[in-house]
């Protein structure tokens, strides 16, 4: 039996929708299932409901129809505490408090779940030097003296400190230049082998998405226009991921002239 039959879902869309008071709808009838150990790519242009299905999944928002399971449980079943404590999640700019050490960011989570201060200064330590930061150079440091890529590390830090079984992360790598993603990207992909988590991305970016995910959920105006394998996307004849595609191929052929 291929061992992807295997999986467990562990996070489901069933139809799930989310229409703002107003009545702008940003998500429609979405149904798409994340399983155990999977990095899910959410890809599309600004505005095709990819950051609102994320929000989703940890209560930051609640459908207006539908529904969205975490580990069987509708998420209006849960917690919102309880539920987010289960998810580590990553934006962008990483939202560290600028006030705290890296220590201090990364221990946030185990210091509410009151975890002994010996067991936490562990858990840091080796979450640093899982991510790829000496403890000892940057444990005591401000987020104001780090850089873009270091910052971004300490954010991914913080999100795996109590060690939870789903990771979000909101177009984790955007804000980083070209050099640094690239390096950052290379490292991610060793933590994803390592930790086996169930991951899901949020990004625009095609090469992000062919490069980290087992598959990609490719969504267009609050709807998903399909879902692929990197090499199935890559061959995909459906008009939004061939216009992706294109823009690769653009490139390819630049360089080849150059």
């Amino acid at each position: 039996m291929n061992p992807e039959t295997l999986r467990q879902p562990i996070i489901e869309f069933l139809n799930a929708s989310y229409r703002l008071p107003g009545g702008q709808v940003l998500l429609k009838n979405l149904n798409l299932t994340a399983t155990s150990g999977e990095t899910l790519v959410l890809l599309g242009r600004s505005g095709a409901g990819k950051t609102t299905a994320l929000k989703l999944i940890n209560r930051l928002l609640d459908p207006t129809n539908g529904e969205v399971r975490v580990d069987g449980r509708s998420t209006v079943d849960w917690d919102p505490i309880e539920l987010r404590r289960h998810i580590g999640y990553v934006i962008q700019e990483t939202g560290l408090f600028p006030h705290y050490t890296v220590e201090q960011n990364v221990a946030v989570v185990p210091r509410l779940e009151s975890w002994p201060a010996e067991r936490t200064r562990t858990r840091v330590a080796e979450l640093l030097a899982l991510v790829g930061l000496d403890p000892g150079g940057f444990a005591r440091r401000y987020p104001h003296e780090l850089s873009g890529g270091q910052r971004q590390r300490v954010g991914v830090a913080r999100a795996l400190a109590a060690d939870p079984p789903i990771l979000l992360m909101d177009e984790p790598f955007g804000a980083l230049d070209p050099l640094t993603r690239s390096e950052v990207h290379r490292e991610f992909q060793s933590l994803e082998q390592r930790l086996k988590k169930t991951i899901v991305i949020v990004t625009h970016d095609i090469g992000e998405a062919l490069l980290l995910g087992n598959r990609i959920a490719l969504l267009k105006s609050g709807e998903l226009a399909g879902i692929y394998s990197p090499k199935e996307f890559l061959r995909s004849g459906e008009p939004s991921a061939s216009e992706y595609v294109a823009r690769i191929r653009a490139l390819e052929s630049f360089e080849e002239s150059k």
